[in-house]
């Protein structure tokens, strides 16, 4: 195969040999994808239905349920369809649309990421300010940019990726196509334009690692000010669970891409794609809902809704 254009389909990596693991990842992957998919979604239906939860920090997460539900839907069905019915492969479009579809969801992530922290620290450091700098044309400027930048980036990594001639054939050794691991397959030496490119990415991403770190290193101070050890308490526990997903999310992600290519451990590549790819998503609502008495409260009038099945919500939803 002398180039992309040859290549009809990549064969991605198989979890095991034997059909009973290959059963057993089907049935751990569909755990974490019902759990996402059940936190995301009761997110994504309390915030939008209650009115309470109409101000600038709930916008943000609903953007960022609505992410992580793109994110792991992006990898995670196709992997499983594999293991479900005995198979690797995956179509050469459908390679690029993960591509680029992983691209965009992550990146949007990641600005989305830096631009909570920046809304937490304005409304803890400076509460008198909050609704001067976090107006509803602001947060919705912020949430435009966070899904327009990923979107170029997106085009930009796909279209430089699949422009390069591929002569190691066409087996990814991951479970979904991954930048690093299609760059592995490329022709000598026609990768560096795309490696490059993934890193100015990366410094980027750590510039927004920064930027979250420093946010919370002074709301951390702020909340050491508080005179109730109750507050402080709270304050922490609900601080502390964001910056511990946010840094494996990043630390992980950026060690996939920052990795020599020459340096490949295909057991240690995919503990760390399963990471940075499928554990945020699955742990991001149980995180943000976890000490948020509001959104704990709204999300349980959903869910008694469900159970009830009326035809329509409680009214204390919409008070």
């Amino acid at each position: 195969m002398s180039n992309g254009s040859s290549i009809t389909e990549f064969l991605l990596l198989a979890f095991a040999d034997t059909r009973e693991l290959q059963l057993l990842h089907f049935w751990l992957f569909l755990g974490i994808y019902l759990a996402a998919l059940l936190g995301n979604g009761l997110i994504i239906t309390a915030i939008a239905c209650d009115h309470h939860l109409h101000t600038p920090m709930y916008f943000f997460l609903l953007n960022l349920s609505l992410l992580d539900l793109g994110f792991i839907s992006t990898t995670l069905p196709k992997s499983m369809a594999n293991s479900l019915w005995d198979t690797r492969t995956i179509s050469y479009y459908g390679c690029a649309s993960q591509v680029f579809f992983f691209f965009f969801l992550i990146s949007v992530e990641l600005h989305l990421l830096t631009v909570m922290a920046y809304d937490r620290y304005i409304a803890i450091c400076k509460p008198l300010h909050y609704g001067t700098l976090l107006g509803s044309r602001t947060c919705a400027n912020m949430a435009a940019a966070a899904w327009g930048s990923g979107f170029l980036n997106a085009v930009l990594h796909t279209a430089n990726t699949f422009s390069l001639p591929l002569c190691q054939g066409n087996a990814v050794e991951q479970f979904f196509c991954e930048i690093p691991q299609i760059l592995k397959l490329c022709c000598s030496n026609s990768y560096r334009r795309e490696a490059r490119l993934v890193m100015v990415g990366v410094c980027l991403a750590f510039g927004c690692f920064v930027f979250i770190l420093f946010s919370y290193v002074q709301i951390f101070r702020a909340v050491l000010r508080i005179p109730s050890e109750q507050g402080r308490h709270k304050a922490f526990s609900m601080c502390l669970p964001h910056l511990a997903v946010v840094s494996l999310f990043v630390s992980t992600g950026m060690f996939a891409y920052l990795k020599p290519l020459s340096v490949s451990s295909p057991s240690w590549d995919l503990v760390m794609a399963v990471l940075y790819s499928e554990v945020p998503p699955a742990l991001n609502p149980f995180i943000y809902s976890m000490r948020n008495k509001e959104l704990k409260d709204a999300i349980r009038k959903v869910i008694s809704w469900m159970f009830l099945n009326s035809d329509k919500l409680p009214a204390t939803l919409h008070k």
